[in-house]
């Protein structure tokens, strides 16, 4: 009986996912968050930061790819610890897409350099081939929260003197923001980076939305046939 119940925990995910994402548009369809006009939905505007290694990292870079973001810095002594760890998870899971990346913005650059940065990410056993920890301009950065629809700033009240959400979000290919829905039918918008669960539906959303990616581009190609 033990080995039955092993088996269902270790093979019923997997067989769900193939369910959700396989098949001729047989799979959940994330909806796109933001507000649109005329159909153009909204989408990350340009940046430029520099990364843990001092090589600049644009938008440019992320064109073409999914990709999760986040705020954090190195010396918060409360939520990014767990987010960290929470985002390494991530990158731990997705491993067969070469496409997909992580951008992490640090909220604190007067303090945040990249030598700091590498350290940081080093220390908690991040894969740098696909992860980018950023530090830059102060009001650039908390310009480009603004655009994740996430809150920074400076509170000398807040434990490490800076207040930041604890959120993840999702960005397809195109720079658009992606979640899925909740039961009543509400978008989620953003996945809390604190929490195994959301950040585990986060893992599952990414796949989905790589998959729908893979499907389009089938049909794309059985159109030109």
């Amino acid at each position: 009986m033990k080995k039955i119940y092993l088996l269902l925990i270790l093979v019923l995910p997997s067989a769900i996912y193939i369910i959700l994402t396989t098949g001729k548009h047989n799979f959940i369809n994330l909806p796109i968050v933001g507000p649109n006009s005329d159909s153009t939905y909204h989408k990350i505007p340009y940046f430029s930061f520099k990364n843990q290694f001092g090589d600049t990292i644009s938008s440019s870079d992320y064109e073409g790819s999914i990709y999760v973001a986040n705020f954090f810095f190195t010396t918060c002594p409360t939520i990014c610890p767990p987010m960290t760890h929470q985002m390494l998870r991530i990158q731990q899971k997705i491993v067969n897409d070469s496409t997909f990346k992580i951008l992490s913005h640090s909220i604190n650059p007067e303090y945040d350099n990249p030598e700091v940065l590498l350290a940081y990410g080093k220390n908690f056993g991040a894969d740098f081939k696909n992860w980018n920890f950023v530090t830059g301009n102060k009001e650039s950065i908390y310009s480009i929260a603004k655009s994740y629809f996430v809150n920074v700033m400076e509170d000398s009240l807040a434990p490490g003197g800076f207040l930041h959400s604890e959120y993840f979000v999702l960005i397809d290919k195109e720079g658009r923001i992606r979640s899925r829905k909740d039961d009543d039918g509400n978008i989620f918008g953003v996945y809390n980076g604190t929490s195994p669960y959301e950040v585990g539906l986060l893992i599952d959303d990414i796949k989905v939305l790589m998959a729908e990616y893979a499907l389009s581009k089938k049909d794309k190609n059985e159109k030109k046939r």
